[in-house]
């Protein structure tokens, strides 16, 4: 097949004629353009798959049966880097159209019968970039949406940080909790290979784990002394709290699980709801283990931190009944071997033992 000699064109669209008939190519090159439209020609199929990567197209015509490969084959090695770019298959009679389920299988948007007549195709083709216009229109609409989501997200999130570091700002010995235990929530699901959308979750459910204790009396907070059992009953409504300040907005549903189920424990004696097992969602049960490593590594009023030998022994004892069993062992992993990534985020939380 000889060498196809390309023209440079520019157009609002760019399109792609692949044929291993060079005078088909020729033709369709005269009525695109007298059409308004450009078109970079290939006779080789594989020379225009490798353009093809590197370039962007609107649409591409194919002719079916080629050499070295036939259309569908083309389109397979296409798919495999841009599963958007429109396809239009040219067959040179409808007994060698491609079966539908293969136009179906390799999201082929059409095919259509070579002639001397080229209108019909021209009529694809318009119609084809049409399509191709109005996907780009939704793109663009939904990358609006999306930076605008992301301008309310964050408006959100700042709005209840402030409630949250109103919590915290109350009490000298709780200041970084909700940070120490957003970074140890990472930390595991790290280790239990969790996606980066399963993290960001993670991230802001310890975040805003203890918001709830914004409705909590200063008096039952702030208090040195142990608290009475009807103290305790108030503290334990602060999950239910939480989760009703994050409830009327849509992207905090996926936190609200960790909000109010971080108090919950593998046995069932847990609060609010008394769930157990694998009841309890998975990331309130790695919130759970956080949120008690810290509270037994952090100075209370009433006691200093406890050493982590101390910790270590109390989570494994407790591995099964108050922590999952098979989370527990991972945390106990990072604290055996890790610890340094532990001690970093004490440090940036501005921790002293």
């Amino acid at each position: 097949m000889r060498k196809y000699q390309q023209e440079t064109v520019t157009m609002p669209y760019k399109i792609m004629a692949v044929d291993d008939d060079a005078g088909i190519l020729d033709s369709l090159k005269v009525v695109l353009q007298r059409a308004g439209y450009g078109l970079d020609c290939y006779t080789n199929p594989l020379e225009a798959i490798e353009k093809l990567k590197t370039d962007h197209y609107d649409l591409l015509l194919l002719d079916f049966i080629m050499d070295p490969l036939h259309g569908d084959q083309v389109v397979e090695k296409i798919r495999e880097f841009d599963s958007s770019l429109y396809i239009l298959l040219l067959t040179g009679h409808k007994d060698l159209a491609p079966p539908l389920e293969t136009l179906k299988r390799l999201d082929i948007q059409g095919y259509c019968e070579k002639s001397n007549e080229l209108n019909q195709l021209l009529l694809l083709i318009e119609s084809g970039l049409k399509s191709v216009e109005q996907m780009h229109r939704i793109n663009e609409i939904s990358d609006e949406l999306q930076a605008k989501n992301d301008e309310l997200e964050k408006a959100y999130l700042d709005t209840i940080g402030i409630l949250r570091q109103t919590v915290e700002a109350k009490d000298l010995y709780t200041r970084g909790h909700s940070d120490r235990v957003s970074e140890y929530s990472i930390l595991i699901g790290k280790a239990l290979n969790l996606s980066d959308e399963d993290l960001h979750t993670l991230k802001i459910g310890g975040l805003f784990h203890d918001i709830g204790k914004i409705g909590i009396p200063d008096s039952i907070l702030l208090k040195e002394a142990k608290l009475d059992d009807e103290e305790y009953s108030q503290i334990k409504n602060h999950p239910s709290i939480g989760a009703h300040i994050l409830g009327d907005v849509t992207m905090f549903k996926n936190i609200i699980p960790i909000v109010l189920h971080h108090h919950e424990r593998f046995d069932g004696r847990g609060y609010p709801s008394q769930l157990s097992g694998e009841d309890i969602p998975l990331f309130a049960r790695i919130a759970a283990i956080a949120d008690t490593f810290d509270a037994m590594t952090s100075k209370r009023s009433y006691r200093n931190a406890l050493p982590l030998e101390v910790v270590i022994e109390e989570i494994e004892k407790c591995s099964g009944t108050q922590f999952d069993p098979k989370i527990a062992p991972v945390f106990l992993n990072i604290l055996k071997n890790e610890y340094s990534k532990i001690k970093e985020i004490q440090e940036n939380t501005k921790v002293r033992f």
